[in-house]
């Protein structure tokens, strides 16, 4: 049987005393956005766009990011719960919660599998391996996995691994990039690639990192005050998004390329490609341990079952990684596409339920003092799951703008007007659906 310790506050506040310093909180965070995926963003950006635009059309999704990270981030810290888990009170009750702590878990284990097919791939092609795909596959997707069992430390340790080596690598590169090419041409050239408006841009670029900014609670539990927690998104975004898409747009302008493998191998090597594929390892990691700690509370929620976090996180990583052995995920990409869009109206929901009707507030902030749990939550909240649903559809159908934003503030709207409508009809002023112990 796994420690207790692997169960990182799964189902519990974590304790100002277990709280960590923002720079430790802020290094998970940000090798969750500095990494392979995001390169790749601005690799592709700069393909499509001058480096301007990029910067541009990145910075425009950043602020999109940071208000959406930051709102629910805050939440996550005052209370010291994680997404799923604080869902029960801040708008969806706990079988509700249950059915966003598996929609999280499903997407993040769909992700998890792709990114550890993605590293497998990368690795075999790095190296000029002759382990076949399968095996590369199993070994990379068990040793993250083993990595995330011993939760929030082992993150920490492999953050500070590395995010410094991918920064080295992507350093070198730079480097090469400076003493091979013409900077002045590379950031006034025309785009290498076929035109990418700004618009599309900036969706990629907020749509790309929605699902992460959603479920920063994950994380900002363990951050000690809500100034941490702006600090922590803040420079994360700046220093992750801004940076590295302004590098893999320039780079890809100097090489004329978006395929990253190629872009770092011309520039720095074999030793900078492999660095920055092992790189995948931290998205990975925060994949898997978001995965764990939806399943955690879906099935608690759900079923009554208190399993332990790091049993869970074996069960699922080992699921992932036969799903990236086998290909079957391949053919889930749309579906998992369609799950980016599930996620973020809960992060709308849950932002005006806590900021704007503070339902629970008292209930919380009394309990907080204890570090305990309120006595008392929703079973399931209806107007909560119509909102979701139809922020979901708004995501899903209305395709201007950015879809993940489209659905995250079409539920917020209408959940507030359905929650007040509701109180206006039945003459209260604060609406609860049939409380129970929680």
């Amino acid at each position: 049987m796994l420690k207790q310790s692997t169960d990182d506050f799964a189902l519990s506040r974590i304790p100002l005393t277990a709280r960590r310093p923002m720079w430790e909180v802020f290094m998970i965070r940000f090798g969750g956005v500095v990494c392979l995926p995001l390169l790749m963003t601005g690799a592709v950006l700069g393909y499509g766009m001058t480096v301007r635009d990029a910067i541009l059309a990145t910075i425009l999704g950043v602020v999109i990011l940071e208000i959406v990270s930051f709102l629910v981030g805050v939440a996550g810290a005052l209370e010291g719960m994680s997404t799923s888990f604080l869902a029960r009170w801040t708008g969806f009750g706990q079988l509700g919660s249950s059915l966003i702590g598996f929609i999280i878990a499903i997407s993040c284990i769909g992700w998890f599998g792709i990114q550890n097919s993605i590293f497998a791939k990368g690795l075999i092609a790095a190296l000029g391996s002759k382990i076949n795909f399968q095996l590369m596959a199993l070994i990379t997707g068990l040793g993250i996995t083993i990595i995330v069992v011993y939760g929030y430390r082992m993150l920490s340790y492999t953050a500070n691994i590395a995010v410094p080596a991918f920064l080295l690598a992507l350093l070198y590169a730079t480097y090469k990039m400076i003493g091979n090419f013409n900077m002045a041409e590379i950031l006034s050239s025309s785009p290498p690639g076929p035109p990418l408006s700004i618009g599309v841009a900036a969706t990629i670029v907020a749509g790309g990192f929605m699902v992460g900014a959603i479920v920063t609670p994950d994380l900002s539990r363990y951050n000690r005050n809500t100034k941490d927690v702006f600090w922590m998104t803040l420079l994360s975004l700046l220093l992750g998004e801004v940076l590295i898409n302004f590098l893999g747009a320039a780079m890809s302008h100097a090489v004329k390329s978006s395929d990253i493998v190629t872009i770092m191998y011309d520039l720095g090597g074999w030793l900078a490609a492999i660095l920055v594929i092992f790189s995948t390892i931290k998205i990975n990691d925060l994949n898997l341990y978001a995965a764990s700690l939806g399943i955690t509370n879906f099935l608690d929620a759900a079923f009554g079952l208190k399993v332990n976090r790091g049993t869970a996180t074996l069960v699922i990583g080992a699921l992932g990684t036969v799903l990236s052995i086998l290909g079957i995920l391949d053919r889930f990409m749309s579906f998992l596409v369609l799950l980016g869009v599930a996620v973020p109206p809960v992060g709308g929901i849950m932002v005006v339920d806590y900021f704007i009707l503070k339902r629970f507030r008292k209930e919380l902030e009394e309990s907080r003092l204890e570090n305990s749990l309120p006595a008392v939550s929703e079973r399931l909240n209806p107007v909560a799951l119509l909102a979701w649903l139809i922020g979901f559809l708004v995501g899903y159908f209305i395709k201007s703008g950015i879809p993940s934003l489209n659905s995250l503030i079409g539920a917020g709207i209408v959940y507030w007007i359905g929650m007040k409508l509701y109180a206006a009809f039945s003459g209260r002023e604060t609406v609860r659906f049939i409380d129970s112990k929680a």
